[in-house]
């Protein structure tokens, strides 16, 4: 049992450690899709990740294509904060793809408006915020799809 993280250009070393420490917690795989914001060396990665780094099953890809031409079959979610679905409409699926964008600008408009239907948000209940943090959406996704099949 277990999801699949996508990190498309994550751009934060300290959301990146943390994501990987909870894709180990949960089973899951991190795939880290290429340009990063920083360096795998980095300290903030490591420290996010403590010393759970190397036990993570973490998959890497130049850029997005080669991301989609290997997984383009596979069954994904992508995560928008301008998607109008919320998470929770989703039928969680062991060994789905939960598909999430930089922490900046989100997922491409190009990848959002060809997955349209497969696009969902956590719902905000402020006007003062335009998203949550990555670790955190990422947490209440996986959480929310363990709750689910479990």
């Amino acid at each position: 049992m277990g999801f699949h993280i996508v990190l498309i250009e994550p751009e934060i070393p300290n959301n990146t450690g943390n994501i990987g420490r909870l894709a180990l917690g949960t089973g899951s795989t991190l795939h880290l899709v290429k340009p990063f914001g920083f360096e795998l060396s980095d300290k903030r990665l490591k420290r996010a990740g403590l010393d759970y780094w190397q036990h993570l099953n973490v998959v890497m890809y130049e850029n997005v294509d080669a991301f989609f031409k290997e997984h383009d079959d596979k069954k994904m979610i992508f995560f928008s904060a301008t998607a109008t679905k919320n998470h929770w409409e989703i039928d969680f699926e062991d060994d789905m793809f939960l598909v999430f964008g930089k922490e900046s600008v989100g997922l491409p408009k190009t990848l959002l408006n060809k997955h349209q239907e497969n696009a969902v948000k956590i719902p905000l209940y402020s006007t003062h915020i335009r998203s949550l943090n990555l670790a955190n959406a990422v947490a209440i996704s996986i959480y929310e799809g363990l709750r689910q099949i479990n």
